[in-house]
């Protein structure tokens, strides 16, 4: 079993910036791949990046792409999210997930574990 647990998120101005991380614990892997997801209210949840542990294999939703940035800290089994520029449809609970697989995957449910998620608030 694999937990993951997020933190950074909390109320920004539009414009600003957030850091958020996923520490993995327990079944950890350092050959998969690890992603990040938003839900807003009464939407559902969708892909925002996904990186494998090794880097070399990247992915950003297109709303996101040039202002967010995903990376790795193998050392540390830590994954980040770098939101820049943030706007008021950033809003939502963002989640962590990893996957078995060592490639990033864009889709949901090819992630096997989840964290409880953080919420970003972005004020306008």
């Amino acid at each position: 079993q694999v937990q993951l647990v997020e933190s950074g998120g909390g109320l920004v101005q539009a414009g600003g910036s957030l850091r958020l991380s996923c520490a993995a614990s327990g079944r950890t892997f350092s050959s998969n791949a690890m992603g990040w997801f938003r839900q807003a209210p009464g939407k559902e949840r969708e892909f925002v990046a996904a990186i494998s542990w090794s880097g070399d294999n990247i992915f950003y939703a297109d709303s996101v792409k040039g202002r967010f940035t995903i990376s790795t800290d193998n050392a540390k089994l830590t994954v980040y999210l770098q939101m820049n520029s943030l706007k008021p449809e950033d809003t939502a609970v963002y989640y962590c997930a990893a996957t078995t697989s060592r490639y990033a995957r864009v889709r949901a449910d090819l992630y096997d574990y989840w964290g409880q998620g953080t919420q970003v608030t972005v004020s306008s």
